[in-house]
């Protein structure tokens, strides 16, 4: 298991979605309103199934099952495992989504079957001018005040909107009220959850004149009317031989970085943990140990723990993601290069507990 992992896409039909994910990256889905991508998968609701190497053919969750520890490494898969932490998302969101809550872990365990928490984050890959998005509900919304909006009809009063576009990035950890407005493509980094509690859909229905389950009492479980919110991140940015690394995100569930290639890069991978690359725009080739594998702009692929070390040569932008040791994978390498706690502030999740 010593090979930079690709995976076919599933595609998820939502009554938002359109045609973006077909036509900026060439793919041929069969339906008209995709509004998911999922990249890399292994949830039951939608299992990725490896498409190059040696392991064609095979599922996720049975890649896993034979190769735990070289794949995943000793940090992820271990006496703790219960199952793979993340799932990389494309969500095209030609009309806009329900506003909508993710539960916590605690929340989500004891409530849907001891499903994940879904803390996530967003990568403004394409959105259309003066596109927008719900982040949050606004300063004095309280539970009273923002259920009776809701049973009247117009929560828009008490929603927090905000102007986005192409390099935007925005975390949503569990507990903040959003949703993603029309005419915005997006790369989504998330906990590997489907958990998901629609507050208002807009009043809309399909088309068969229905409305889509909203789920208010757990919604009201979960939101955090105190959750502090402002736009998009600045990220800390790290120049790099071959190009620059953004660091955005460091939570307790993953770390995303944007990686901007404009010669070569080089990953050093510690041996105890997975890697997911997607690229958003450009091309380029991994090369490793063994071999070399192309990534596009709309692909993504799983870095196996067992690769000492890959490089990624082209001209490129790829988002990064694994779930890391914040102390010992970011914090104490920025601090001896000379970044300070300021500096460390930049990156959302980084600094909390």
């Amino acid at each position: 298991m010593r090979y930079p992992v690709f995976f076919y896409p599933v595609y998820m039909e939502r009554i938002w979605g359109g045609r973006k994910l077909a036509e900026k990256y060439n793919r041929k889905p069969e339906s008209d309103k995709v509004g998911e991508s999922w990249e890399i998968s292994c949830h039951e609701n939608g299992m990725s199934i490896i498409r190059n190497g040696e392991l064609r053919g095979l599922r996720l969750d049975e890649a896993i099952s034979r190769y735990g520890n070289e794949l995943l490494g000793s940090a992820v898969y271990n006496d703790s495992y219960r199952k793979f932490p993340l799932l990389i998302k494309l969500l095209d969101a030609e009309d806009t989504l329900s506003v909508q809550v993710h539960p916590a872990d605690e929340y989500a365990n004891l409530h849907e079957n001891g499903e994940l928490g879904k803390t996530e984050m967003w990568y403004v890959i394409d959105a259309k001018p003066g596109a927008r998005l719900i982040y949050g509900v606004k300063e004095g919304t309280d539970r009273d005040s923002f259920r009776h909006s809701i049973n009247q009809g117009h929560p828009e009063e008490h929603l927090n909107e905000l102007e986005v576009r192409a390099g935007d990035v925005l975390y949503i950890p569990a507990g903040l009220v959003h949703a993603i407005g029309e005419g915005i493509l997006i790369c989504e980094i998330q906990q590997n959850s489907d958990t998901t509690y629609r507050v208002y859909d807009w009043n809309r229905t399909d088309d068969k004149g229905r409305h889509r389950e909203l789920h208010i009492d757990k919604a009201m479980d979960v939101i955090d009317f105190n959750a502090k919110h402002g736009s998009s991140l600045p990220g800390l940015k790290i120049e790099e031989a071959g190009g620059q690394r953004i660091i955005y995100v460091a939570c307790d569930y993953f770390a995303m970085e944007e990686l901007r290639i404009t010669d070569k890069m080089e990953l050093i991978m510690d041996g105890k943990r997975f890697q997911t690359l997607t690229c958003i725009e450009g091309d380029g080739l991994i090369q490793y140990d063994g071999g070399q594998e192309e990534i596009s702009a709309g692909s993504s692929c799983l870095i196996p723990a067992s690769l000492a070390r890959v490089e990624i040569r082209g001209s490129c932008k790829v988002i990064r993601s694994f779930v890391p040791d914040k102390e010992d994978n970011i914090i104490r390498p920025l601090l001896k290069m000379g970044y300070t706690e300021e500096d460390l502030s930049l990156i959302a999740g980084l600094l909390e507990s």
